[in-house]
């Protein structure tokens, strides 16, 4: 499974993609209206730090105004994967754009029919949003789950983004379901990395070592004086 970073902040990409573990980068208005600048700007920094799918969501609510969007955002960058809303005008502009050859993530998917037009609509990415689900007691990796069986028994190579990640958790499971990535925020991928027994293992070497050096030191200062 690979692994996104969900935000607009090019500091954030630059230090993520610094580890070795990020190939894709999902942004949404949201993110954008956060980060603040010139959105343009941040797409085409985030597009050159990473070499791999960068998720940019239209605006407009009518299938002509999101393919014309489309269009301009996947001319920023070559990487550059247009997304849409997962709605009738949705799904026009993902089989209009899909068929110019434009990469589309229809996102704000929450069952898998949805997911399934998608797919058939020729989306090169659905994102099925598990956190969001979650918070109104439906089971966001399960919904996960089921577009993935789907999906291989369908034999559809629309690839399965699962978004709205919450905790490490999560990510563990969209693994364990066989998502093809997972996208989230810079602090739940720092999350991933940390266990208070890395930190305690990692103090007590440290330590262990810097007594030894002690020693090394005062047993050679020893060895200097009674030899004078």
């Amino acid at each position: 499974m690979e692994l996104f970073l969900d935000t607009a902040q090019v500091d954030e990409v630059r230090r993520a993609t610094a580890w070795g573990v990020v190939t894709g980068v999902t942004t949404n208005p949201t993110l954008m209206a956060r980060a603040g600048g010139d959105p343009e700007e941040i797409l085409k920094a985030i597009a050159s730090l990473v070499p791999g799918p960068i998720s940019a969501e239209v605006i407009a609510t009518d299938a002509e105004g999101m393919v014309r969007e489309g269009r301009h955002l996947a001319s920023l960058a070559n990487n550059i994967v247009v997304k849409v809303p997962m709605t009738p005008a949705g799904l026009e502009a993902t089989y209009r754009l899909s068929r110019e050859g434009i990469r589309v993530n229809v996102t704000l998917v929450f069952q898998p029919g949805q997911a399934l037009l998608a797919a058939r609509a020729g989306a090169t990415f659905v994102s099925p949003f598990v956190g969001r689900l979650d918070d109104v007691g439906e089971d966001g990796i399960g919904l996960v789950a089921d577009i993935v069986e789907i999906f291989r028994a369908q034999g559809l190579s629309t690839r399965v983004l699962a978004a709205s990640i919450r905790h490490p958790r999560h990510v563990i499971e969209a693994a364990r379901v066989g998502a093809d990535i997972a996208t989230m925020p810079m602090g739940v991928l720092e999350q991933l990395m940390r266990h208070p027994l890395t930190d305690a293992g990692l103090a007590r070497f440290l330590a262990d070592w810097e007594a030894a050096r002690k020693a090394r030191a005062g047993a050679g200062a020893a060895g200097a004086g009674g030899g004078r």
